[in-house]
């Protein structure tokens, strides 16, 4: 982890970021001496942060790298608990594998892992995940939520509309979802979200929160399988994107929502869900493991459960399935 010294002058050098701040002030602030300081910050040099110092003026940041390091995420995160200790790699198997073995080791709530690339990243119903190095957000988050494990599924959901909104907050890009765990702009996937649980009968012990996000991949980056149904936001907004940024926004969606939540319900968060749902009021067609079923899609319920009306006006509650918006609505879009 971060020491504390560290994240005392990441803290002040983001806050003062057009100015200089003197190696006295962060000294005094960071509670040691100006020696310790100037060691810190060749560290962060080292880590590819670009600090301009003056002579008589201090220290002033001028520029950050792209990585995803622990200094990189703290540096502007506006959060109390998620996302304050980050357990950061260069490449691993998978996030979510290391985030269930860190929950079991009591690791604290908001502890996220995040890799510059997974070998064998996953989604749901354990499908592969393109996971290549330095272009997305691979990360998974620690929640340990007193609530029973059937409440778990609203967490999908709540993670979708905290993207949503970072993504357009950096970005600018409006995303839609697409129930119960895609992310899509003009119809291709940009992120995907996977919510998993250690419980028992009665309660949730942990929760891990898996997201996996497109952000600076070219069209070439993408395999030939990948390239008409996937895209990043480096190609619908033509430039590169913060990684880091995002990262920052959506642990800072998230810890809200997750308060409000646990204080008012899913209630305030569902309404914001279907209002950035793609399928809601649209003709789809959702394949289950029991068959597959036709109607239109009325909404979700307060368990985040989606509800199809067929052509009879049956409701039917759709748990788990893969969902496919009809030809006929995609072109009404």
């Amino acid at each position: 982890m971060v020491s504390k010294i560290r994240q005392s002058l990441l803290a002040s050098l983001s806050a003062h970021q057009d100015t200089y701040v003197s190696g006295q002030q962060l000294a005094e602030e960071s509670g040691c001496s100006r020696t310790a300081i100037w060691k810190h910050i060749e560290e962060l040099r080292g880590d590819g942060f670009s600090i301009e110092s003056k002579r008589k003026k201090g220290y002033r940041l001028i520029g950050r790298s792209d990585l995803l390091t622990e200094n990189d995420i703290l540096l502007g995160l506006e959060t109390k608990t998620l996302g304050r200790n980050v357990i950061y790699f260069d490449s691993v198997d998978s996030t979510q594998k290391i985030a269930h073995k860190l929950a079991q080791e009591q690791a604290p709530e908001g502890t996220l892992v995040i890799a510059e690339e997974q070998v064998t990243g996953r989604g749901r119903m354990a499908r592969p995940w393109h996971s290549p190095k330095g272009t997305g957000i691979w990360m998974s988050l620690l929640l340990k939520p007193t609530l029973p494990p059937q409440k778990a599924p609203q967490f999908t959901l709540i993670a979708a509309v905290a993207v949503v909104q970072a993504i357009h907050d950096v970005s600018g890009i409006q995303v839609e979802i697409k129930w119960p765990n895609d992310l899509l702009v003009h119809g291709r996937k940009l992120t995907g979200i996977l919510t998993e649980l250690q419980a028992d009968s009665e309660q949730i012990h942990s929760l891990i929160i898996g997201i996996g996000m497109n952000i600076n991949q070219q069209k070439e980056d993408f395999p030939d399988e990948l390239s008409s149904i996937a895209t990043s936001l480096a190609i619908e907004k033509g430039e590169l994107i913060s990684r880091a940024a995002i990262v920052q926004r959506v642990m800072y969606h998230l810890e809200r929502y997750y308060d409000i939540y646990m204080n008012k319900g899913f209630a305030p968060i569902k309404l914001l869900w279907e209002s950035y749902a793609i399928s809601i009021g649209k003709n789809i067609t959702a394949r289950t493991l029991n068959g597959t079923l036709t109607g239109v899609a009325s909404g979700i319920t307060d368990d985040g459960v989606l509800l199809l009306e067929d052509s009879e006006g049956t409701i039917h509650p759709i748990y788990s399935a893969d969902i496919e918006l009809n030809l006929n609505d995609r072109e009404k879009k």
